[in-house]
């Protein structure tokens, strides 16, 4: 039976760890100096003079979709989209029990606070009707009722913020339709004027926030009735097409009331700009008027910023969103801003984008809070975490082209909700049963070489399954006729297409040659598409969900899983090449290098973003870097590399935060919750999300137990073939046992630090089992069976007979 060699430490070795523990650490020092000059640089232009819109319109349309929208039918709308820009609506907010769609109170409460609010019960009610006051104004029926619920939720929204910051900056709240009360309402649930149509509310040019409901889709829905199953019951299409038209024309109202803008208007609607700079106490507040901020730690100050000498006001700024669904599944829905940005620059043609998704053509129900915040000249404050919508990238598309492209983007997310469960359905099964068969030709020796062969071919395929998820978007497998079909056979395809680059080439005599081959395309894939946009992400069966998703951008928790294992045994094979030919020093360094890199970008808030992954990428990555050198782990040196890792990206976390607040991602976000004592209530929702998802996806579960088994109880034990096909592998390979158990490590920690649970040990395994079954079949195929012979006779006793 062949022996692995035990590794032993060398003085050499020694070295070549001091190199790597040199190198590491100024490499840390570099990248983490780059990121305090990057992320500093962001404050720079705060206080650069740009004009405000003299008021915003903000329109809620619940329900709205992008495929609604046709030049004829709704010309209103159309002229909006040709003349600002657009985006797809993802509308989050509390759902109702057991659904999970955004229903239109929830909606407009949203917008209100800036973050996910819902309303107690059970379906999808309608806006109450408003409460009339003697003034003009109106008031929201149950407010407290609605207070209290949300205060019970774990994003304990503040009703209110929208209405009320505009409120304390002296500008003047109207609103059109029930609906509308609640998203301008105050913090008492109140709004000085309210009229039912935008005609009863007289000149608009005094208010500087107009809040108007077009709901007409909303309540044709309502009107639906219910089914058998107490689900509303959805609109015909001619319903909801006479719905859109009523809408449309409610939109073309509107815009047809606003005031003229005048030519080098620089006036507030009720006088001329005034603003308040440092000193100047004796200014008078009004609509359009801004304060300066008030000493740090003022409870006065509502989260309101000065707005820079030189600034004023021009026109109106239209925004316009789709609030909530109003069908039986959630959908992307319309946004639309003309006018003014928060920036100063108007709103070009084109796709909108913000800060919360780093996607052109996708922003948020809460990003519209910011915008309107941000463009009445105030700071947002900590509890609205939306970020303000801005221009994309210049487009020369038509209007119908991106109408078009918008809809798209929905029916992809669609099929993608009804395909993600059966794919994984599919995946999983198809997977188990692999293991099985290959359990079978290794342990039995059942096919013999030709099912070895086989074996490492379907292996290759299977490890590179997992990258070929994201790469599949590079196709538009949601418009096929069958997309279940599609997705599954583009993956495939794809797969096919880089196992046989793995196995075609000539590495693929070597153990770890297609291992390296296939963990390199991922680890290099993820990377690039990271650093440039994650766009292979959104709307991948193992990536992103664009209608009600909590992130867009940066590493999701599988997409981690993924690249940490590809990058692991990437390094080993990498490693076991360069020592094979006697430079071990040069492999600690290269692997050394590349490792702390890949963590960085993880962690990076302008790449990865990722929180949870980088303690324990970090870990994964020094245990196969300890190992490689020929040192043992010990339970001290995981403790201060976790604890390292933990200073990382509380360090990233702590730089992200020191930026304006707009310019944060979700990390220096977390900070603010850390300060503002909300921590506990963020870490005690994600260890709910991570123990539902672990006890509920039973298929995930069952995978990760039967991968694991494979591993150690067939991969690592005595077959037909002899010692076990492990060990063999380590044999020729040692970096192989150093890359492998620094992705289970990673695995296991990430299991614990992230929300998605059991999710993350699966899909690591997915890459790291298979491919590590084909570094085995290889080492089989390389290596004569040692079987021993069978046994000869007894000797024959030489006691002398028995009388």
């Amino acid at each position: 039976m062949t022996r692995t060699a035990p590794v032993t430490a060398t003085p050499f070795g020694t070295r070549a760890h001091r190199w790597v523990v040199c190198t590491a650490l100024a490499t840390a020092f570099l990248l983490l100096s780059g990121l305090s000059g990057l992320f500093g640089a962001g404050t720079a232009g705060a206080a650069v003079a740009r004009p405000l819109p003299a008021r915003v319109v903000v329109i809620g349309v619940p329900g709205l979709e992008w495929s609604d929208l046709d030049r004829v039918r709704t010309p209103n709308l159309w002229k909006l989209v040709d003349q600002g820009g657009a985006a797809s609506l993802s509308t989050r907010a509390v759902p109702p029990p057991d659904r999970g769609i955004t229903c239109p109170v929830a909606g407009w409460l949203t917008v209100s606070a800036g973050q996910r609010a819902g309303a107690p019960g059970a379906t999808c009610a309608p806006a109450p009707a408003p409460s009339a006051t003697p003034d003009g104004g109106a008031s929201v029926p149950d407010w407290a009722e609605l207070v209290a619920f949300n205060t019970t939720t774990s994003y304990r929204p503040t009703l209110g913020q929208l209405g009320q910051l505009t409120v304390d900056a002296g500008g003047k709240v109207a609103a059109v339709g029930p609906g509308a009360v609640l998203g301008a309402a105050d913090k008492s649930g109140k709004v000085a004027k309210y009229a039912a149509n935008v005609d009863e509310l007289g000149d608009l040019a005094p208010y500087r926030l107009i809040v108007v409901e077009a709901g007409d889709l909303a309540e044709t829905w309502s009107r639906t009735g219910l089914d058998q199953d107490g689900d509303p019951i959805s609109m015909t299409g001619q319903a909801r097409r006479e719905a859109v038209a009523r809408v449309d024309r409610q939109v073309g109202t509107v815009l047809d009331r606003l005031p003229p803008e005048t030519a080098g208007d620089t006036g507030t609607p009720e006088g001329p700009d005034i603003t308040k700079s440092p000193g100047n106490s004796g200014s008078t507040e009004g609509p359009g008027i801004t304060k300066s901020p008030e000493p740090s730690g003022s409870s006065e100050s509502s989260g309101i910023t000065k707005s820079p000498e030189g600034s004023g006001s021009s026109g109106t700024t239209v925004l316009l969103g789709g609030l909530s669904d109003t069908t039986v599944a959630p959908h992307l829905h319309v946004a639309i801003a003309r006018g003014v940005s928060p920036g100063g620059e108007p709103y070009s043609h084109g796709y909108l984008t913000a800060a919360s998704t780093r996607q052109d053509g996708l922003v948020t129900n809460t990003d519209l809070t910011a915008t309107a915040i941000g463009l009445l000249g105030l700071e947002a404050p900590n509890g609205v975490v939306g970020r303000a919508w801005q221009s994309g990238e210049p487009s020369s598309e038509q209007a119908s082209e991106m109408v078009v492209n918008l809809a798209d983007d929905d029916l992809a997310s669609q099929v993608l909700r009804e395909v993600r469960g059966p794919f994984f359905a599919v995946f999983v099964t198809v997977q188990i049963l692999f293991y099985l068969l290959a359990a079978v030709a290794i342990r039995r020796g059942w096919g013999g070489s030709r099912a070895l062969a086989a074996t490492q071919v379907v292996a290759t395929v299977s490890g590179a399954i997992a990258i070929a998820t994201f790469l599949a978007q590079l196709v538009p497998w949601w418009n096929l006729p069958a997309p279940m079909a599609g997705v599954i056979l583009t993956i495939l395809a794809i797969a096919c297409v880089i196992a046989g680059l793995a196995l075609a080439g000539p590495w693929r005599a070597h153990v770890l040659g297609p291992l390296t081959v296939v963990a390199g395309i991922t680890s290099l894939a993820l990377l690039a598409d990271v650093m440039t946009g994650s766009s292979l992400q959104v709307n991948a069966v193992t990536g992103y969900e664009p209608v009600t998703g909590g992130r867009f951008y940066g590493f999701s928790n599988i997409a981690f899983a993924v690249y940490s294992a590809g990058t692991i045994l990437a390094l080993s094979g990498v490693a076991q090449w360069l020592i094979s030919r006697g430079r071990r020093s040069l492999a600690l360094v290269v692997c050394g290098v590349y490792g702390l890199l890949a963590v960085v970008v993880d962690g990076w808030p302008a790449w990865g973003a990722d929180f949870g992954g980088v303690p324990a990428f970090l870990v994964g990555v020094a245990v196969f870097l300890i190992l490689l050198s020929g040192r043992r782990v010990s339970p001290i040196k995981l403790g201060l590399v976790g604890l390292a890792g933990v200073l990382l990206i509380g360090t990233i976390a702590v730089v992200d935060w020191l930026k304006p607040p707009s310019a944060r991602t979700h990390l220096g976000t977390f900070v603010q919750q850390v300060l503002d004592g909300e921590a506990w209530t963020v870490i005690g929702r994600k260890f709910g999300a991570m123990i539902g998802v672990t006890v509920g996806n039973w298929s995930l579960t069952l995978l990760t137990l039967v991968a694991l088994a494979f591993l150690f109880l067939v991969l690592n034990r005595p077959s037909q073939w002899g010692a076990p096909a492990l060990g063999r592998a380590y044999a020729l390979a040692p970096a192989l046992r150093a890359g492998l158990i620094g992705a289970l490590t990673c695995a296991l920690i990430g299991f614990l630090m992230n929300d998605s649970g059991i999710a993350i040990p699966a899909m690591a395994l997915t890459v790291a089992v298979p491919l590590t079954l084909t570094a085995c079949v290889r080492a089989l195929r390389h290596s004569p069976p040692t079987t021993p012979e069978r046994a000869s006779a007894p000797a024959g006793t030489t006691a002398p007979p028995a009388p």
